[in-house]
């Protein structure tokens, strides 16, 4: 299926130049001067090689049909990643990889999409938002709050995210996982 370039989001699965890569982060650049781009980042499906390709807004692209499954999040063993298939109740074994950084955001039991191509799984979707709690950060300077500035804290999944400075260690926040960033405090 045809799609313009400026429509690619992350999880899809594309073919370029003869092969299938899975889509891993867009950046949509506009230049001071000519038409804007779009930066992708990809993974080849069969090498795990990582890649970046740039179109204009306007290109089309190739993007391949998936089909999306629900899963649940069942372990890992460090190597691959095990879910239950909600439909048939089977075990999916995924490589780690696959994953990549975003691994840090998978929790006990939660809830994924896969996507798979020929019956092979390619990508996990993860939900939008998670809650995680802040293991550890600066403590809130006074008048500190009178800006808008943002300082560092450290996840209890050890990733790091940028956080108003009322937010203390602690306490739990919404993140989202397609860039690894503070939406709001937990209720």
């Amino acid at each position: 299926m045809k799609a313009q370039a400026n429509q690619i989001r992350p999880g899809w699965v594309l073919q370029h130049n003869g092969r299938q890569y899975t889509v891993l982060k867009i950046n949509i650049i506009t230049p001071g001067k000519g038409g804007a781009f779009i930066q992708v980042d990809m993974r080849d499906i069969d090498t795990g090689n990582k890649t970046n390709e740039r179109w204009r807004t306007v290109d089309t692209v190739e993007k391949l049909m998936a089909e999306e499954k629900d899963a649940q999040y069942l372990y890992s063993d460090g190597e691959k990643l095990y879910f239950m298939n909600q439909e048939n109740f089977e075990q999916i074994e995924i490589p780690c990889e696959v994953l990549g950084e975003k691994i840090g955001f998978l929790q006990d039991n939660m809830m994924v999409s896969i996507n798979f191509v020929e019956e092979r799984a390619i990508s996990i979707n993860l939900p939008t938002h998670v809650i995680l709690q802040i293991k550890e950060t600066e403590p809130a300077l006074k008048g500190q709050t009178v800006t808008s500035s943002y300082k560092p804290a450290i996840l209890e999944n050890g990733m790091k995210v940028q956080v108003p400075p009322f937010i203390s260690s602690g306490e739990k926040i919404v993140v989202a996982t397609e860039d690894c960033s503070y939406v709001e405090r937990a209720k």
